[in-house]
């Protein structure tokens, strides 16, 4: 009964006259060294000891898909193991009336093993998630964005089986990196919907002002779907392109001073490549998919051609790839020693986590290796990995997300009542309908030296955060134009800047160089470098 009207409460709280903004403000990041020498240039000053971020931009996890029981896995023979140390603090997850026989929904959440690491996409529309979140009742996932039908590998679950989630005995390197370095429980899709509006949101906190010749752009031009980047020489269907000339991405910013980066994407060098899983059910895709590529629906940004850089001195700086590369051509640049300040790193299909034609082992083979190899870098010293997902594929998360921006489209919007998410013009932001958020729980880990360490952040953020996180390092000043960075909040609490480096279990202390874990990317268990 307490369970119930505790339900009832968050349901009135979100009802449609009652949706309210409650966005969080960052404070100014904490003051670092501008570069290890001292120096101070307009591509190297840095507001905290960081002169390096690689966002690993991953697919389709909600947060309880794959943390619902963090710290606490099953471990059943055969399985790898996980043990938590004996310090791990708590998550909001699955625990007590959520878990069965007393979850809302009409299946009860369960486990997933190994052997269930292949599985069937689940619906993940702006609209449907908004149906599944029903007022904030968060009870109708099965019905609104479950799927199982014909081919789909639902292992006779059905649409049930969107209440799955898997714990440290398959997602093992992600609950190994959230006891060593920081994780959020507390951190939301920006908006309702699929990959493409997630990725705008990472790179501009912007979904508005696109050309509406796509069902996926609504009419007040606002992107909700997977329209293909317009132009771009590896599109097969409806194409968009940003038409508001007010709008900008963080390429730009970063551009105007002078900061080296770049988009880096598994099989953007051929459109034609291929990629195929490799330790769970062999799927084989397009590596490259052109609505994962987000700097591609910019004019000022985009590389339509896929022109490789002139040399390895181009990666990172303007040229005639115009920033956006093969994910192949960021080692080349770590191999050179000249790897750029901001890298965004986007895995071959295959590789990245998105249900259908990835799964969760073949992600921790491409995050594993990825990370392991910048470990061993001269720059890890400055680096922060950033783990973040699009979206949430529309795997059940209990957790009624804040909603900071409202929207009232009864066309598209479905949150409230099933007719708008809000009806209060003002808590719309620039007036741009079509962007209800935040949207679901996602994922996010931040792996450095600088990282706390077993730490989870409690503070509310978005996918724009990450974008903020940028701005504010790098000094670039905001996107404008309602961009949701103007609301995002901070990831600086899953940091700790006032000295170098917490330490690891192995002994290492004090040096941010020495700060590192290296995993075996099949197994996830920790090994030795």
């Amino acid at each position: 009964m307490v369970f119930k009207l505790k339900i009832q409460h968050i349901a009135a709280a979100v009802g449609a006259a009652a949706i309210v903004a409650a966005g969080a403000v960052a404070p100014a990041v904490a003051s670092g060294p501008s570069s290890d020498d001292g120096s101070k240039t307009a591509a190297s000053s840095t507001a905290t000891p960081i002169k390096h971020v690689v966002v690993i931009f991953q697919e389709n996890v909600s947060f309880d898909h794959y943390f619902a029981t963090y710290p606490n896995a099953a471990n059943p023979a055969g399985e790898s193991r996980f043990t938590a140390a004996a310090n791990t603090p708590t998550v909001n997850g699955l625990n007590g009336p959520l878990q069965a026989p007393n979850n809302p929904n009409s299946v009860q959440p369960f486990r997933l093993d190994p052997s269930q690491a292949q599985t069937c996409d689940q619906d993940h529309t702006y609209t449907d998630e908004q149906k599944a979140f029903d007022s904030g009742l968060m009870d109708k996932f099965v019905e609104t964005v479950g799927r199982g039908a014909g081919a789909c590998v639902d292992y006779g679950k059905g649409p049930g089986l969107v209440m799955g989630y898997y714990d440290g005995n398959t997602v093992t390197a992600m609950w190994n990196y959230a006891q060593h370095f920081a994780m959020s429980d507390n951190s939301y899709n920006t908006t309702f919907g699929p990959s493409t509006p997630g990725a705008l949101n990472l790179i501009a906190g912007q979904t508005h002002g696109f050309s509406t010749t796509s069902p996926a752009v609504t009419a007040n031009s606002t992107v909700v779907g997977d329209p293909q980047p317009a132009g771009d020489k590896c599109d097969t269907r409806d194409a968009t392109t940003s038409t508001d000339v007010k709008n900008k991405n963080v390429g730009d910013l970063l551009n105007a001073k002078n900061v080296s980066w770049g988009w880096f994407q598994g099989g953007f060098r051929d459109c034609a490549a291929t990629s195929t899983t490799t330790y769970g059910t062999p799927v084989t895709s397009k590596s490259y998919i052109p609505h994962h590529e987000p700097f591609q629906y910019f004019a000022s940004t985009a590389n339509l051609q896929h022109t490789p850089p002139a040399s390895v001195a181009e990666i990172g700086h303007n040229g005639q790839a115009n920033h956006q590369y093969d994910l192949t051509d960021f080692w080349s640049a770590v191999n050179a020693k000249s790897m750029p300040a901001v890298s965004f790193l986007k895995a071959p299909a295959a590789q990245d986590g998105h249900a259908g034609y990835s799964n969760p082992l073949d992600e921790q083979a491409f995050v594993v290796d990825t990370i392991n190899r910048l470990q061993k870098t001269q720059d890890w010293k400055s680096t922060a990995v950033i783990i973040a997902y699009d979206d949430s594929d529309g795997w059940y998360d209990h957790q009624m997300s804040p909603i900071v921006n409202q929207s009232n489209d009864p066309a598209v919007d479905a949150l409230a009542g099933g007719t708008n998410c809000g009806t209060n013009p003002a808590v719309v932001l620039g007036g741009y309908q079509d962007r209800c958020g935040y949207g679901p729980r996602l994922p996010l880990l931040v792996i450095s030296p600088y990282a706390k360490a077993n730490f989870v952040d409690h503070t509310t953020t978005d996918q724009s955060s990450i974008l903020r996180f940028i701005e504010d390092n790098w000094n670039t000043g905001r996107i404008g134009n309602a961009s949701f960075d103007q609301k995002a909040g901070t990831l600086n609490n899953m940091f700790s800047f006032s000295t170098r480096g917490q330490g690891d279990d192995n002994g290492n202390r004090g040096d941010s160089s020495s700060r590192t874990l290296f995993l075996d990317p099949k197994t996830g268990q920790p090994v030795k470098r």
